[in-house]
């Protein structure tokens, strides 16, 4: 019996901007976007779970938008802007961003394993609806599963997030108002 070799007609060499930075990959076209994101660039905040699409644990941004990394091809996503958990963070310092702070002070998370995914739907979805409703929360993180908190704690995380933003937005508004008109 032969061992299976990669030949290197079978490989792509490709460019993936993942949080900002260009990463080139060489790498088979079959390979999922969630496993080059933690075989090849190391970012193992990105979790497998069901690698069906159905849990949301692969969850990332692409192009501003949520999508589950374990049902995209590596190859689908050259040209894209790919954010993982990792860009939540302040790179410079590890300060944990506003989003992760929230979910942490309202305990929306328990074992962790769902969480990333769930950072990323949220992220996703208060920068293009920042004046959501709980409802509306509530319906959106219901695309992810967890099994230890109950989704409560989850939905108050993110609201909690969602008016501390619309609060420093309108106070900045207010302030470049107040300087213009002076």
């Amino acid at each position: 019996m032969t061992s299976p070799m990669t030949s290197s007609d079978n490989l792509l060499l490709l460019t993936l901007n993942v949080n900002g930075e260009e990463h080139e990959v060489i790498t088979e076209p079959r390979r999922t976007l969630v496993d080059v994101l933690r075989h090849d660039l190391r970012l193992t905040g990105t979790h497998v779970g069901c690698e069906h699409g159905i849990c949301g644990a692969c969850t990332v941004l692409v192009d501003d938008r949520p999508a589950r990394a374990c049902l995209m091809f590596a190859a689908q996503a050259e040209g894209a802007r790919i954010r993982t958990v990792e860009s939540l963070a302040d790179p410079a310092t590890g300060e944990l961003g506003d989003l992760q702070r929230s979910f942490t002070e309202h305990h929306g998370l328990q074992c962790g394993f769902c969480t990333p995914g769930f950072l990323m739907l949220a992220d996703g979805f208060l920068a293009e609806r920042p004046e959501a409703t709980k409802e509306e929360i509530r319906e959106v993180v219901a695309a992810n599963l967890c099994r230890c908190t109950g989704y409560q704690t989850i939905v108050e995380a993110i609201d909690s997030c969602a008016t501390a933003r619309r609060a420093a937005c309108a106070k900045t508004c207010t302030t470049i108002e107040e300087t213009a008109c002076s």
